[in-house]
């Protein structure tokens, strides 16, 4: 059987504006799991709604789309030929400050949270504060039940502190899911050299981003310079902690940026990374403008050096093992 057939394309991070159009090229693509953020920085009724809207397109595209709750789940969406959806949320705004809600949004359907999202949260420190003190008390408690229901640590955000600390408490391995190297391209959401040595030490999973913030040469980089890093980072931390965390937000209006970056707590417009005068989202590379370009990733991969056998496992047989793993009761 065709590799590209046989092993699972999963990418563990998008924000789409969701339509038919974006799961259909999520079919073209091949992927067969995606994480999707289905929260910023509602609160718990807020996300309950966004669920709502997802059961809508759950019911009305289910020859494309369907929940996911297990990694068997991307193994039956290999057999069907759909998309198993892994809700996620970038910021820990929906269980506001009930540790119990950790446990409901699981049995909601989510499966990742970040504890924290470029600000400090009640439990622990973005990435764009300028003091972190780490992981908080709540943090702490909120953590060990995530690990107890099955709710992956993600730190995509999240500060040096925190991040190392999340990383040692927690009982099981955590995921930075949409992020590169920061030695590669230093952005501030990028992870240093430490962090990415501790994480994969621990079992822990990068997601590798195609947002051109987060890329050398930005909405210019090519797919051979994204290909060369991966390799190398590959023979940094090993090729079975690495997958792709796109972190697409295809067809999004920029007005969306605003509530990304804002939330509720400015009144100003924070642009976050990028400057002033590129407020909104950026362009995404040539070849990687939505899933169905997923296959110039694989082909490119090849050309650095990758095995096919690696390659499968970048696109999506590790985080298939990270899912299965992670994903139910401790």
């Amino acid at each position: 059987m065709d590799a590209k057939i046989a092993s699972p394309v999963v990418d563990c991070l998008q924000y789409a504006n969701w339509s038919a159009d974006v799961f259909a090229q999520m079919r073209a693509g091949g992927v067969h799991g995606v994480h999707a953020t289905i929260a910023y920085h509602e609160n718990f009724r807020e996300t309950v709604a966004n669920i709502i809207a997802w059961n809508r397109h759950f019911e009305r595209h289910s020859d494309l789309i369907f929940p996911g709750r297990a990694g068997s789940d991307i193994e039956r969406a290999m057999r069907e030929g759909r998309t198993a959806i892994f809700f996620g949320l970038q910021n820990p705004s929906p269980i506001e400050d009930d540790i119990g809600l950790i446990e409901v949004c699981h049995a909601l359907g989510v499966r990742f949270m970040q504890l924290s999202y470029n600000n400090q949260s009640l439990l622990a420190t973005g990435c764009y504060e300028g003091e972190d003190p780490g992981i908080t008390r709540f943090g702490r408690q909120a953590i060990a039940e995530m690990n107890r229901v099955g709710m992956v640590v993600d730190m995509s955000h999240s500060a040096e502190r925190s991040t190392l600390e999340a990383i040692e408490l927690s009982a099981r391995p955590i995921a930075i899911t949409h992020a590169n190297p920061h030695w590669w391209h230093p952005a501030l959401r990028n992870k240093s050299d430490t962090v990415l040595k501790a994480l994969t030490r621990s079992g822990g999973m990068l997601g590798l981003s195609l947002y051109p913030h987060h890329m050398k040469g930005g909405s210019n980089c090519t797919l051979q310079s994204f290909c060369a890093m991966v390799a190398e980072t590959a023979s940094r931390y090993g090729v079975a902690h690495l997958g792709i965390g796109s972190d697409l937000c295809q067809d999004q209006p920029d007005s969306v940026v605003a509530w990304m970056r804002n939330g509720r707590w400015s009144k100003v417009t924070d642009y976050g990374e990028g400057s002033a005068s590129a407020a909104g989202f950026p362009r995404q590379p040539s070849w990687f403008t939505s899933n169905a370009d997923l296959g110039n990733l694989r082909d490119g991969l090849c050309k650095v050096g990758f095995s096919n056998e690696e390659v499968s496992d970048i696109m999506g047989g590790n985080w298939l093992r990270f899912y299965t793993q992670s994903f139910g009761p401790m």
